[in-house]
């Protein structure tokens, strides 16, 4: 299909404007051609129904998701032989059987998760000459979280328009005219999933069932398993309303014909009841969806769309970024990011995919929703990558980087929902599989039903599957809320007995080494990783430095949690005397952080985990300042596993050399996650260098979200860090970046920053002190806090003063 559209790119590139405007920033994705390949469609979302919009010009297409339609129902994947198997298993890794320690935690899997599936697909049908088509464009607005196409055909301009709202619980589909008796289609519901639709007055409605999950295989079988009994059910609901024209049904479509406007009201529902009761109990997605349906008409599209840019922009607008920049936004989309690859002086193509993340965090993750899964809200597959579940081996945490620091805390709120249904299940794998309680553990995987067995089914590799840390790193994620908000509520209620419920599992987990004699975790392994001896790839040992990282920094967070609360004496003491007797950090051969027990690292080992850097970042362990050695080594081990990898893993490097303090390193990883990925070419197999699709989205490759948010963090820590204290102001800020300003910024100690820059250097700094108390401050060069008579300079030579709550206090340089 060939589009007369906008002039010839190379047109454009001769028109852009190259004069310096630091004050315009684009915030709009936009496009001249139609999406064919869904990495090309724009996504939609709040929360809880997710959509990719096509723009198509005779069919349009909009695939739709449900956070909560996924495989299966609640079981028990629990091995009750596991904890019989454990003692032997821990002796043969103390006599160093690798061999026979992975053969015997083989015995102690359990099936395979869930996975995420797609809702359905409405498909809007036209009868236009494409070959007349005129003036096409497609739009995603981040100010507005709107899709907007328009085209001419035939002397008449038409324009779409999408939105889906958080507050009303419904997507809401316009077209218009610019003339009278112009729109005519017909529209239908499909799903790739079993299901029945029909025509019904002026509604569409689809009634579907999901399958069954396939439990006990990595990999999927030919065809969907169904069962009628127990599988989620879920209904799609179109209601068309038009201004002219006439509307009729005809079987399981809907007829528009010679209508002036059309709005269209798409409402769904599953009757998923909760992650520990079974889809197919009293919960009716039919009149869920209807009832929906019903408000949203009464209500209307324009009060709608007014609630939903009120709700959507009181987050979005809370933070705005900019970097002088040449003004390339009249080129399309993915024309910017092809040209990335040969021209990075486009700085504001960076400071839009910073606010995409942010636009993607808002529309994925919202109070009452469901946490984000590898694909966030959106997939097409009923077969999805790695079941598109929640890997929380890294890739669950890294979407939740960037909720505190980018003044999204909302948004946070489905994780601490899943992290305490993590603990319920999770108590009971603790107790069946390893013979703990009190105390909760998750492993790598989870799903929708809250998992928390180790994965692997019999027979599979246990190089992912054998690792207890998942609800321990998760809980992590309570006390940095807390660090941020100040919320005692809620760390008194809700973080800190999650995350004592997972200390206390750790602690009960640990043994004492016979050789060190320190406390290590056994079995350990570094995810997804392994180690040679005498030729020959092993995955099990003790110890790992990502455990002991983890449990490291959890025990730190309790200990601080329940100083804060005034909590629990005896089990702070227990805590800090474990503390005290973790294996430590080892500094390797090579200069580098040990990732295992035994010094057995290939410098040429460039897997995509680095998990032994967890202590540097989200960590607060390894610091240039007091832990110089250890940050040191830790630059070796960046070095050895090279830039290049999978979309997440440079997303992470970024945070990783951010908190190294070497911008311009952390920017040339940012560079190079804008490797435009065409998403009709198929990656070789084994090959691991991500990088971004056409609509944006993260190439692990396939599609992961982890990166799109794992790099927007990084953006911040490049700009502003807090994790030791104090706040460190531009401290990893690249040559590249030379003039900018960035205002909205969250800072632990509950602060919001604002802060401008020429030359590289500061030229003014906005604190906002939310609850008050006393405000620390690095700079990189000497600044003064005006109308303020008790800052003063500390002995770390920190810019120090009280606060009030509530005040803003503006700083200068001297």
């Amino acid at each position: 299909m060939k589009i007369k559209s906008f002039p010839k790119i190379l047109t454009l590139l001769t028109a852009v404007v190259w004069s310096y405007i630091p004050n315009a920033f684009s915030q709009s994705l936009w496009y001249e051609t139609p999406a064919k390949a869904w990495e090309e469609a724009l996504p939609l979302g709040n929360g809880h129904t997710g959509a990719m919009v096509f723009g198509g010009i005779n069919q349009e297409h909009i695939q739709l998701n449900d956070v909560t339609l996924w495989s299966g129902h609640p079981m028990d994947g629990n091995n009750t032989e596991a904890a019989k198997v454990l003692p032997e298993l821990r002796n043969a890794i103390f006599k160093r059987d690798f061999t026979g320690a992975e053969q015997l935690w083989k015995k102690m899997q359990g099936p395979f998760s869930a996975n995420y599936l797609p809702m359905g697909d409405l498909l809007l049908n036209f009868k236009f000459d494409e070959a007349t088509v005129r003036n096409y464009k497609r739009t995603l607005d981040l100010k507005r979280s709107e899709t907007v196409t328009t085209f001419k055909v035939n002397g008449v301009t038409y324009t779409r328009k999408a939105f889906i709202s958080y507050p009303d619980k419904v997507m809401i589909f316009s077209i218009s005219a610019d003339k009278a008796h112009q729109i005519s289609f017909s529209a239908g519901l499909e799903s790739v999933l079993r299901n029945v639709s029909k025509g019904k007055k002026n509604s569409l409605i689809l009634s579907g069932l999901a399958p069954q999950a396939t439990t006990e295989k990595l990999g999927y079988p030919d065809a969907l398993q169904y069962d009628e009994q127990n599988g989620m059910k879920f209904e799609i609901r179109a209601t068309v309303q038009h201004i002219g024209g006439t509307l009729r049904t005809e079987g399981n479509k809907l007829i528009v014909e010679k209508a002036d406007e059309v709005t269209i009201y798409i409402t769904e529902a599953t009757s998923f009841n909760g992650f520990d009761k079974m889809p197919s109990g009293d919960k009716n997605p039919d009149l869920t969806a209807k009832s929906k349906a019903i408000a949203a008409v009464k209500k209307g599209k324009d009060k709608i769309l007014a609630d939903h840019l009120k709700d959507y922009q009181h987050l979005f607008n809370r933070v705005t970024f900019q970097l002088k920049s040449p003004d390339y936004s009249n080129l399309p989309t993915d024309t910017r990011l092809k040209r990335f690859a040969h021209d990075t002086t486009d700085l504001d193509f960076q400071t839009l995919y910073f606010q995409f993340g942010r636009y993607l965090m808002i529309s994925s993750s919202r109070p009452g929703g469901h946490a984000t899964n590898l694909q966030a809200l959106w997939n097409d597959q009923a077969k999805p990558a790695w079941r598109s579940n929640f890997t929380i081996n890294i890739n669950t945490e890294m979407n939740y980087w960037p909720a505190e620091n980018l003044n999204l805390s909302e948004c946070h709120e489905p994780l601490f929902d899943f992290i305490r249904e993590l603990s319920v299940n999770g108590a009971k794998t603790a107790q069946t599989n390893y013979g703990i309680s009190p105390g909760w553990v998750a492993h790598h995987n989870s799903d929708i039903w809250a998992m928390t067995n180790p994965v692997g089914a019999q027979g599979q590799l246990p190089g992912a599957f054998c690792w207890q840390m998942g609800g321990a790193w998760l809980s992590t994620h309570l006390w940095e809320h807390y660090a941020y908000t100040f919320d005692k509520k809620f760390l008194r209620e809700t973080g800190y007995p999650l995350m004592k419920g997972a200390a206390q599992f750790l602690l009960k987990w640990l043994i004492q080494d016979p050789e060190s004699k320190y406390l290590v975790t056994a079995p350990s392994t570094s995810p997804e990783n392994g180690f040679f001896i005498d030729g020959k790839k092993h995955f099990i040992t003790r110890a790992s430095t990502m455990d002991m990282s983890i449990t490291r920094e959890l025990f730190t967070d309790v200990l601080k949690a329940s100083k804060v609360l005034k909590v629990d004496p005896d089990f702070s003491t227990q805590l800090s005397d474990a503390l005290n007797k973790l294996y430590p950090f080892q500094i390797g051969r090579y200069g580098q952080i040990q990732e295992w027990y035994d010094d057995v690292d290939n410098p040429k080992d460039t897997h995509r985990h680095v998990s032994q850097l967890f202590g540097l970042f989200p960590g607060n362990q390894i610091h240039l300042d007091d832990t110089k050695a250890l940050a040191a080594a830790a630059e070796t081990t960046l070095v050895h596993r090279t830039d290049y990898s999978t979309g997440w893993s440079m997303a992470w490097k970024i945070n990783w050399w951010s908190r190294l303090r070497n911008g311009d390193h952390a920017y040339l990883l940012l560079c190079k996650a804008f490797r435009f990925m065409d998403p009709f070419v198929k990656t070789k197999d084994g090959v691991e260098a991500g990088g971004t699709y056409p609509n944006l989205f993260d190439a692990c490759p396939p599609f992961q979200i982890d990166a799109n948010f794992g790099v927007v963090a990084g953006i911040a820590e490049m700009l502003m860090q807090s994790h030791r204290g104090y706040i460190d102001l531009l401290p990893a800020l690249p040559k590249s970046w030379q003039e900018g300003s960035i205002n909205g910024l969250k800072a632990r100690g509950n602060f919001e920053v604002s802060m401008t820059w020429k030359a590289g250097k500061l030229v003014s700094v906005s604190i906002k002190s939310v609850s008050g108390g006393n405000c620390n401050i690095r700079t990189p060069d000497k600044m003064k806090v005006l109308k303020q008579a008790k800052s003063h300079i500390d002995a770390q030579g920190l810019l120090s003063f009280p606060t009030i709550a509530g005040k803003t206090y503006t700083l200068v340089r001297i």
